[in-house]
């Protein structure tokens, strides 16, 4: 398991540190679990999946307002290829940002297109994705948001 800390700061707005406490990018979170691009957030309510699935998006481009998808269950958000990871093509891939909480079923998941989405081969982000694990690739990067007293998050990446 790895382990992340995840700060707010005044000036910067949030920035994530490795476990000898560097500064790691998006770019670089990202890039050391390449290729994967399914990743999975599990955490309490309040614990900052969103906010670091925000973090991730504008550190990497995206120029569209980046927010919970709590009711359209999907975002899907713009990103110029060459500020992803390994970002080698030009032109334009989406990212897409899941909130499966409403889901009640696998079903519903389904019916909304989301093994298109997971088998796409672009970036797919999920919050809440208990309902959806039967679908998600064996690859998945599976990261647990955990608050500390301190208001400090830890991202535990398995």
């Amino acid at each position: 398991m790895i382990h992340y800390t995840l700060k707010s700061d005044a000036t910067r707005g949030l920035v994530l540190l490795n476990e000898p406490g560097q500064e790691v990018t998006a770019n670089d979170w990202l890039q050391s679990f390449a290729p994967r691009r399914v990743v999975s957030l599990y955490g309490e309510m309040g614990a900052g999946k969103t906010t670091f699935i925000k973090w991730l998006c504008e550190q990497l481009g995206v120029q569209d307002a980046v927010n919970s998808p709590t009711f359209a269950i999907v975002n899907v958000y713009d990103v110029d290829s060459r500020n992803l990871p390994g970002g080698k093509k030009e032109g334009i891939e989406d990212i897409y940002h899941f909130d499966c909480y409403r889901l009640r079923n696998i079903q519903e998941a389904l019916d909304l297109g989301a093994q298109d989405y997971l088998d796409s081969g672009c970036y797919c982000l999920i919050e809440w994705p208990n309902v959806i694990e039967p679908l998600l690739p064996d690859d998945t990067v599976h990261v647990q948001l955990r608050t500390l007293p301190t208001g400090e998050r830890v991202l535990e990446v398995e």
